[in-house]
């Protein structure tokens, strides 16, 4: 696996030391093992594995903001994607993995405890929507984001609660032009505005990316995100 790391790394813009390779082969070789008994991944082949989620997920890199105390939520986590391998390449974020499921975070806590990443990291278990009232989460990241598959809308009102003002909702998606259009609204009635669109392509299977970088410019009103399942069922159109 080492090997098949160390050649998409050579596409990425960033330097990483030989310790951080090791860390990024750690995880993903506990998270294979553990897929075979947990559902956490559909892709297994190392070179796989090694561009459509570590390459992808450090994409992220490229975008975020550069202050040393950053504090970003990983919503709908799930295999701790993306948020582990930013934590692994910038360990001094402030990193919060949420996730309805319990049984994947508590191999994410196994994950973070052999990593030595527990320092500012915390694990919540509850649905976005449910998570979003509390107020010791709700405004207070820098940055959401979420590789959910889900429309834009539903992922705007999954996540634009998460933001505090001047923050960045930062949607990961394939070719979202037509999302974009759809999403406007929904976007713009939680507070959010599309700063930016940065696109680019995955370096082994060309496949297309769109980093969408939308800022929280208002508070989102109190009556979002609506009750649990509602984003999903009835999504803001």
């Amino acid at each position: 696996m080492y090997r098949e790391f160390e050649n998409i790394l050579s596409y990425s813009e960033f330097v990483f030391s030989e310790q951080t390779k090791k860390l990024f082969v750690q995880y993903f070789f506990d998270l294979l093992k553990k897929n075979k008994v947990m559902n956490l991944t559909a892709i297994t082949d190392p070179s796989k594995v090694a561009e459509l989620h570590l390459f992808d997920s450090l994409s992220l890199l490229s975008v975020l903001p550069s202050h040393s105390d950053l504090k970003l939520i990983d919503v709908g986590t799930g295999a701790g994607l993306p948020g582990i391998p930013l934590k692994i390449a910038r360990p001094e974020i402030n990193l919060c993995l949420l996730d309805a499921t319990r049984k994947r975070l508590n191999f994410l806590d196994e994950c973070l405890t052999s990593l030595g990443l527990r320092t500012n990291t915390q694990t919540v278990h509850a649905r976005a929507e449910d998570a979003a009232r509390k107020p010791e989460l709700r405004e207070k990241f820098d940055v959401a984001t979420a590789r959910a598959v889900a429309p834009l809308n539903t992922l705007a009102e999954y996540c634009l609660p998460f933001v505090k003002l001047d923050g960045f909702f930062i949607a990961m998606k394939g070719q979202a032009d037509s999302e974009i259009e759809q999403a406007e609204k929904a976007i713009n009635l939680l507070g959010g505005d599309i700063a930016d669109i940065f696109k680019l392509k995955l370096p082994i299977s060309g496949a297309e990316r769109s980093l969408i970088m939308i800022q929280k410019i208002a508070f989102t009103p109190k009556r979002y995100p609506r009750k649990a399942g509602i984003p999903k069922s009835d999504p803001i159109v």
